[in-house]
C-alpha cells in the first residue's frame, strides 16, 4: 500500500475549477519554499532574505502591500494584512516561520532542498516545519484576492526568521520593534496543531484524532558552569571542575520530574477517552495522579503520546563543554541543559535547579520563553472544530499543550492568545512526529489540499 493510501480516511472535498488553481499553487509555493536553503545553524548563522523575497513577492502578485523587515542582514520577515469586512471585530494572527533546522544530504533518500514530488507526496526540509503552512496561507490568501473574498475579521500575515533558534531576529524583534503591525490582533494561529493522530478505540475501530496546540511549555535553556584548581592530569585533585560538572549533570538527567497536571492537559484526557472510548477524568472526584494516571495512560493506548510529554517539567543535559587535553586538568568546565516548563510551575522548576546543582556548580538563563495556555472553550477553539469535522466528519477533535515552543511566545507579550493550528490530514502510514526535524520530511499533495480547505473555513467562519 503506497503511503498516501487510506481506505477509512476522508479525502479533500473537490470544490470544482475554483480551487484547481489553489491546489495548483500549493505544491507548487511548498517545492519553491523548500529549494530555498533558510537552514538556521543557530547563533545568528541564517539567512531568510530569499524566502521572504519571494513570499513577499507572491503577496504583492495579488494586490496586498507587504512590509519586508530585516532585523539584520539577511534575517528577513514579511507582514501583511488582509482587511476583513467588520473593522469592529478583533484581527487574527497567522504567523509561520521561513527558517529551517540544517539537514545531513547523505542521510536523506531525496536532496533535502529539492522540494522533488514523489510516491504523492513533497520531499524536503520544511515540507512539516513549516514551510507547507506558509505555501497553505499564499495560496489560500491570493485566492482570496482574486475572487474579492474578505474574511470578517483583519487577517494579519507574519512569515517570520529565527524560530528555530532563539526567534531574535524574527518575532521577538518583531514585537519589540514593530507592534503596530499587530495592532488589534487578539488571536493567533501557527504551527504544531491539527494533523491527523491516528489510533484505534477500545473496540479496535479506527480513530482520527486532531491535537491542536492550546499551550505550551515554556523554554529554559540553562548554562552550568564549575570552577576548580587547574592542574596536571597525573595529580590527586579535590577540585575538579570536569567531575564536579558531571555530577551535576548525572543528577539533572536521572531527576524524575513529578506529573502536574495542567487545565489544557486535564481536557486533553477527558477528550481523548472520548475518542477513544474509555473512562477518562481527571477531574472526578477520588481521581488521584500518582495512583490512577498510569492505568488511564495505558488504556489511552498509543493517543497517550499526545500528552505524555507534558505531563511534567523537563531538563534534558544537551551540551558538555571542559578541558582541551587529556593530561590537564581545566580551571573550568560548562554544560548545556534544555529545560521546559509547563505554565505555573517556574517558581518550582528555578527551585529544583538549585536543589540539583548546589553550591559547587552554577546555573544561569541562556535563553527564556514564557510558557502559555489558551481557552479551549473559546469561540475560536470551537471554530477549528467545526472546520476540521466539516472536511473531515470523523474528526476528533483535542487540545494539547504542546511540549516545545513556537513563536506564539513572543507574539504573547502583545497579548494575543495563540493556537497551534496547520491542518495537514495525514495517512496512517505516515509519522509525522518522526518527520519534525528528521530524516526524509515529507508532506501529502492531498495534505496541503485538505489543509487549505480547512484554513479557509476556519478564517472565514471565526468571528
Amino acid at each position: 500500500m503506497a503511503e498516501t493510501d487510506d481506505a477509512t480516511a476522508p479525502r479533500p472535498a473537490s470544490h470544482g475549477g475554483a480551487w484547481e488553481r489553489v491546489d495548483d499553487e500549493v505544491v507548487r509555493f511548498t517545492r519553491d519554499l523548500i529549494r530555498i536553503d533558510t537552514s538556521n545553524r543557530g547563533g545568528g548563522d541564517c539567512w531568510e532574505r530569499p524566502a521572504a523575497e519571494y513570499v513577499a513577492a507572491r503577496l504583492a502578485e495579488a494586490g496586498l502591500e507587504p512590509a519586508v523587515l530585516e532585523a539584520a542582514p539577511g534575517r528577513t520577515n514579511v507582514v501583511a494584512r488582509v482587511a476583513g469586512s467588520d473593522p469592529s471585530a478583533p484581527a487574527l494572527l497567522v504567523h509561520g516561520h521561513l527558517d529551517v533546522v540544517p539537514a545531513e544530504p547523505d542521510e536523506w533518500r531525496v536532496a533535502p532542498f529539492s522540494g522533488e514530488v514523489r510516491e504523492g507526496m513533497v520531499w524536503g526540509r520544511g515540507a512539516i516545519d513549516m514551510k507547507n503552512a506558509d505555501a497553505m496561507v499564499l495560496a489560500l490568501v491570493r485566492s482570496w484576492m482574486r475572487a474579492g473574498v474578505r474574511p470578517t475579521r483583519d487577517v494579519v500575515l507574519a512569515f517570520t526568521a529565527d524560530e528555530e533558534d532563539s526567534a531574535a531576529y524574527g518575532a521577538d524583534w518583531l514585537v519589540r520593534e514593530h507592534a503596530d503591525l499587530f495592532e488589534g490582533c487578539s488571536e493567533a494561529i501557527g504551527e504544531s496543531g491539527a494533523h491527523t493522530f491516528h489510533t484505534r478505540s477500545a473496540t479496535g475501530a479506527p480513530v482520527r484524532i486532531y491535537p491542536v496546540g492550546a499551550g505550551e511549555r515554556g523554554t529554559a535553556w540553562l548554562r552550568l558552569s564549575a570552577r576548580g584548581t587547574a592542574g596536571h592530569g597525573s595529580k590527586v585533585n579535590d577540585d575538579n571542575a570536569v567531575a564536579a560538572l558531571a555530577a551535576t549533570v548525572a543528577r539533572i538527567g536521572q531527576h524524575r520530574w513529578p506529573v502536574r497536571l495542567t487545565p489544557v492537559t486535564r481536557a486533553a484526557l477527558a477528550e481523548l477517552g472520548r475518542a477513544v472510548g474509555v473512562a477518562a477524568d481527571p477531574e472526578a472526584p477520588g481521581f488521584d495522579v500518582e495512583r490512577d494516571l498510569p492505568e488511564l495512560l495505558e488504556r489511552l493506548g498509543p493517543a497517550a503520546e499526545l500528552v505524555r510529554s507534558t505531563l511534567c517539567n523537563s531538563a534534558a543535559p544537551t551540551v558538555l563543554d571542559a578541558g582541551g587535553k587529556i593530561n590537564v586538568i581545566p580551571a573550568t568546565a560548562s554544560a548545556g541543559i534544555d529545560g521546559r516548563v509547563l505554565p505555573g510551575t517556574e517558581a518550582e522548576f528555578e527551585a529544583t535547579m538549585d536543589a540539583l546543582t548546589g553550591t559547587r556548580v552554577e546555573w544561569t538563563y541562556a535563553h527564556r520563553s514564557i510558557p502559555l495556555a489558551a481557552p479551549v472553550d473559546s469561540p475560536t477553539f470551537a471554530a477549528m472544530r467545526a472546520a476540521l469535522r466539516a472536511h473531515d466528519p470523523g474528526a476528533h477533535v483535542v487540545p494539547v499543550c504542546l511540549s516545545g515552543g513556537t513563536d506564539a511566545k513572543q507574539f504573547a507579550a502583545l497579548g494575543i492568545t495563540g493556537y497551534g493550528f496547520s491542518p495537514l490530514l495525514l495517512p496512517e502510514s505516515l509519522d509525522y512526529g518522526a518527520l519534525f526535524h528528521g530524516v526524509d520530511e515529507r508532506v501529502p499533495i492531498e495534505a496541503l489540499r485538505f489543509g487549505v480547505r480547512v484554513l479557509d473555513h476556519f478564517l472565514r467562519s471565526v468571528a
